[in-house]
């Protein structure tokens, strides 16, 4: 079967190519690629190229499938996965396998699969790990941004608190406690804010801040204050970018300080302005990944040893991090659409990739078996102005409070080149 697919054979050198697949064996499974979301993570690899740790050596010869966040249908099963896995069955995958201590993943290490693809073979590592996961929800972008969101709540489970009077740690946010969001507003951000409201683990007070005041009205549109409420969250949103951020912050703790801080953005004063709102066994998650092999900052180590301040670092969600994402969404109880700010197709991903850091907004969502430039949702207006496909996205987002939705994605599939 012939395939479409970005392959990467170095730095910064993508290149859309068909090629034809070969047959599958018996223990590998045939799939179609739907939708993928395109990750800072694959700007990276294509950045670094064979110095990626994940990208092998050898990638100028043997170039790879990029996009790791990806969701579709199966094609065909090989024979021995067929009594756990049928043709036709929606999959999304946990691209971090870790099989037998590789660091090789789908979307960055694999001729044969990976995102940005129209079908891809599936190898039996994903599946002897477990990482092959049955998705039942019949819209396939919530299968894509089930692994970021995976990332989220992966970093609410590592988030850890001792017990008084002993060194046995309690694992997780402090159900009932102070949290803050730094530089919370980002797409990542927004699902921090939707996981700590509707999760299975609430914080009492959640403060979310941004230096944007456009970014964090969207966001209190987003997610309301009347329904953190109703879910037992007092939500605030503070703009940081003038006066003393750090005493606003402290002073709606009432000067005690905050047990998890979540730091969404690599930046040094972000970073040290949650160290320096951490209550007393406060936990600081420094989630956003740098680019800087070296970045660092300060941090209050008299704090730490007088005040069991603490620091984690999460990189990614594991499978049990997925499982729990997909059934969140699978019941309605959260909507990682808010993610998402701009549709595309496959002929979109290679600019759209190179240049992910200089386009605002959030997640950029492809649908590989269509062509469409990358479009920002906010734009649909005004494309619909004088493209008919456009007008009806734009109606059909806005009646549902701007974000893509199952309705939108069935419209677009059936109704674009």
């Amino acid at each position: 079967m012939k395939t479409k697919a970005v392959r990467l054979y170095g730095k910064d050198d993508l290149r859309l190519e068909e090629f034809e697949l070969p047959a599958i064996k018996e223990d590998e499974i045939l799939a179609k690629i739907v939708s993928d979301s395109i990750c800072m993570s694959s700007f990276k690899a294509a950045e670094q190229g064979a110095a990626h740790k994940r990208v092998p050596n050898d990638v100028a010869e043997n170039p790879v499938i990029i996009g790791h966040e990806f969701c579709g249908e199966l094609i065909e099963v090989g024979a021995k996965w067929q009594d756990q896995f049928k043709v036709g069955d929606k999959f999304a995958i946990q691209p971090a396998i870790n099989y037998k201590g590789s660091l090789a993943s789908p979307g960055y290490s694999y001729k044969y699969i990976g995102g940005d693809a129209t079908y891809v073979i599936i190898p039996r590592e994903v599946m002897e790990t477990g990482n092959l996961l049955p998705y039942a929800n019949d819209t396939f972008f919530f299968g894509s941004v089930a692994e970021p969101m995976s990332c989220i709540v992966g970093a609410f489970h590592a988030n850890y608190h001792t017990t008084n009077g002993s060194y046995v740690h309690k694992m997780g946010i402090v159900e009932g406690g102070k949290m803050a969001i730094l530089a919370g507003v980002g797409p990542m951000g927004l699902g921090a804010i939707d996981y700590a409201i509707h999760g299975p683990r609430r914080p009492g007070l959640l403060v979310v801040t941004d230096i944007d005041d456009a970014r964090l009205a969207r966001a209190q549109k987003l997610y309301t204050v009347e329904d953190a409420a109703a879910n037992g969250v007092k939500l605030v949103f503070l703009n940081t970018g003038s006066g003393d951020a750090v005493k606003n912050l402290l002073d709606l703790t009432d000067g005690t300080g905050y047990d998890d801080v979540f730091c969404m953005a690599p930046v040094k004063p972000v970073v040290e302005q949650g160290d320096q709102i951490l209550g007393r066994d406060g936990c600081l998650n420094f989630f956003a990944g740098p680019i800087d092999t070296k970045f660092s900052a300060m941090f209050n180590f008299y704090n730490v040893h007088y005040g069991s301040t603490h620091i984690v670092g999460t990189s990614g969600g594991n499978t049990d991090d997925m499982k729990e994402s997909l059934k969140l969404m699978e019941q309605g109880k959260i909507n990682p659409a808010a993610m998402i700010t701009h549709i595309g197709g496959i002929d979109a991903v290679i600019p759209t990739t190179l240049n992910l850091p200089k386009i605002p907004g959030g997640k950029k969502l492809i649908y590989t078996h269509i062509e469409m430039p990358l479009t920002a949702i906010a734009d649909f207006e005004e494309k619909g102005k004088t493209d008919p496909l456009f007008a009806e996205l734009d109606k059909i987002v806005k009646a549902h409070n701007g974000l893509w939705c199952a309705e939108a994605e069935k419209y677009l599939l059936a109704n674009v080149k």
